[in-house]
């Protein structure tokens, strides 16, 4: 996938680029095929499937980077990378930046929580660095990027709304291309509008608890140059896992599921098996 600069001005103009949060390539797959214009790698859930733990940064960096390399490989569309708190201090922020830039991906997102994060929207609180602190961090983010093109996301975990509007501020000025607020930050759309306004820039939005009930798409899409939908790919093969696994153990069957299960014809030819045995015809010669 060619990073673009069509993407780059698409949400700067604010003209909503509309994801879901990938956990593997193949939920990356499937988010394409769905017709999303970008997909986010969802740090919660690559804690959750590559290693069945929570979103508590308990992977590497390195871990991460092999999850999103292999989505951007899968995929057309434009990547969004959620890279926490950039594992480290700013000098940690440059070489995380230039990895996940190498890879492909064409935004990155950082955040200002103490390393190792704590995933706000399952703990009551969690510990932001010093503004000080989180500027620098954004300006080594913005020194080691080398493509123009690759948008970086500055999000702010505070709570209070007239600090989230201040670092917002500060962030863009250090050369932040859009904002992202917590989804626990602001409770109605008034705030986000304010946020929007003081940051001169659009936002980027997890589609979250409140944003997810109360807001519609033409709410959103007042103040935000992306809206994504982090959880929705994970939590439904979840449940249907769940679901579907617990009969089965029970029944010993498969004939009765609760969720009918993709067509085998159907899974082979969208995962690329056509494709490849057109390529083992042509290269694999016998003799």
């Amino acid at each position: 996938m060619a990073r673009s600069a069509d993407f780059k001005s698409r949400v700067l103009a604010q003209k909503t680029v509309w994801a879901a949060g990938a956990f593997d390539a193949l939920s990356a797959k499937y988010i394409q095929e769905a017709g999303f214009d970008a997909l986010l790698t969802s740090g919660f859930g690559i804690a959750a499937s590559f290693l069945g733990q929570p979103d508590a940064e308990l992977y590497t960096m390195s871990e991460n980077l092999s999850v999103t390399g292999n989505v951007v490989n899968a995929v057309d569309i434009p990547v969004i990378a959620d890279i926490d708190t950039g594992y480290g201090n700013a000098i940690n922020v440059m070489r995380t930046v230039r990895e996940f830039e190498r890879a492909g991906v064409s935004a990155v997102i950082l955040e200002d929580q103490v390393a190792p994060k704590r995933c706000p929207i399952c703990v009551a609180g969690v510990e932001v660095i010093p503004l000080d602190e989180g500027i620098s961090k954004i300006e080594a983010a913005v020194a080691a990027r080398q493509d123009p093109n690759m948008l970086i996301i500055a999000r702010t975990d505070v709570v209070d709304e007239a600090e989230a509007i201040e670092r917002g501020k500060a962030y863009v000025k250090a050369g932040a291309d859009i904002i992202q607020p917590i989804s626990k930050c602001f409770s109605s759309i008034d705030g986000l509008r304010a946020m929007r306004a003081g940051c001169g820039v659009p936002l980027s939005l997890q589609v979250l608890g409140w944003l997810e009930q109360d807001l519609s798409p033409e709410e959103i899409g007042e103040v935000a140059g992306i809206a994504t939908f982090p959880l929705v790919p994970l939590m439904t093969a979840a449940r249907a896992m769940q679901e579907n696994l617990e009969v089965l153990a029970r029944t010993r069957s498969s004939r009765n599921l609760p969720h009918k299960v993709t067509d085998h014809k159907e899974f082979i030819d969208f995962i690329g098996f056509t494709r490849v045995e057109e390529l083992q015809l042509k290269y694999l010669r016998a003799g």
